[in-house]
């Protein structure tokens, strides 16, 4: 069997093609496409018209590929701008007519299957508790689990509404921040997550998402998208908040120029890290593993969490 899963997030549209074999699913074919979905959302409340269209041209480009590809089957669902945004309908009504349907996932259920998305992995080396931080747009998602035997028992399941994008409109006017304003976000990102792990309870922190695989591309100075390179590959936290303080330095054009960097993720990488940092800090976690899967690939195996009660159907 083939499947395609295509994440709508509030930034980007990725594209998962898949096979299922003997050795569990075998990925044939990926994309990302930053979109700008969520553009906007947290202070009007409403998706606007250039994230919206691009958004669209970006599922009409993924489910042509799916297509094409012979996908016996393609799930797309959205994620924080979709749950948030009072014109969501509109946003879902566009894409079903133009044969491109998307479902609203969830907060907890975006959290379990990131978790599930590392749990399963079988190339990861994992001790028997895990931390899974996921910074999205308008969303970051953290969820630490403890193995008991061939049993996960999930200890905390949660998403936050903190994202790059959103601070965007809240805290970073400027292109450059200053100190003021990064001690700001920082206060309000600390409010928002408003908890405190114990020192040494984290266990194995993956971080998933754009953030952390851009973080490696940018380290070891990446031409081209090589996730072979960056799975499994350890950030620390210094390095991350290094990271924070030479990028919000820098202007748009000038972060858009780093080599390793995904285009378009000049707008919002420099958030990313922040946010990355913050959930570190809150759960005492030294360093954190990067993963280049994401809840898209878990839902190849789990696509009951699509239709159970906290999603919402299209």
């Amino acid at each position: 069997m083939r499947k395609a899963i295509i994440d709508v997030g509030s930034n980007s549209v990725l594209l998962t093609v898949a096979d299922h074999t003997s050795n569990g699913w075998q990925i044939v074919h990926e994309t990302s496409a930053v979109t700008g979905l969520g553009t906007g959302t947290k202070r009007t409340g409403l998706i606007q018209s250039q994230g919206a269209n691009e958004t669209l041209a970006a599922l009409r480009t993924a489910f042509t590929e799916a297509k094409n590809l012979s996908a016996e089957s393609i799930t797309a669902a959205g994620t924080m701008a979709l749950r948030i945004a009072t014109n969501a309908q509109d946003f879902l009504g566009q894409a079903k007519d133009q044969n491109t349907p998307v479902q609203i996932l969830s907060g907890e259920n975006e959290a379990l299957l990131g978790f599930l998305a590392v749990a399963e992995d079988q190339f990861l080396d994992l001790s028997d508790r895990i931390t899974i931080i996921d910074p999205g747009g308008h969303s970051t998602e953290l969820l630490t689990a403890q193995k008991n035997g061939d049993n996960w028992k999930i200890l905390l399941k949660k998403s936050f509404p903190v994202g790059a994008l959103g601070l965007i409109e809240t805290h970073f006017p400027t292109e450059t921040p200053n100190f003021a304003e990064r001690l700001a976000a920082v206060s309000t990102i600390d409010d928002i997550i408003g908890l405190e792990y114990l020192p040494h309870q984290v266990g194995t922190t993956v971080a998933l998402g754009a953030t952390g695989t851009n973080l490696i591309s940018i380290r070891e100075k990446l031409t081209h998208w090589q996730p072979e390179l960056v799975h499994g590959t350890t950030l620390d936290f210094e390095e991350i908040s290094r990271a924070v303080g030479w990028m919000c330095d820098m202007t748009e054009a000038e972060r858009k120029s780093i080599p390793g960097l995904e285009p378009g993720r000049e707008k919002t990488i420099h958030i990313g890290a922040l946010i990355l940092e913050r959930f570190m800090q809150a759960t005492h976690a030294l360093e954190c593993r990067v993963s280049v899967r994401g809840w898209r690939h878990a839902l190849l195996d789990h696509p009951e969490i699509l239709n159970s009660p906290q999603t919402v159907q299209a």
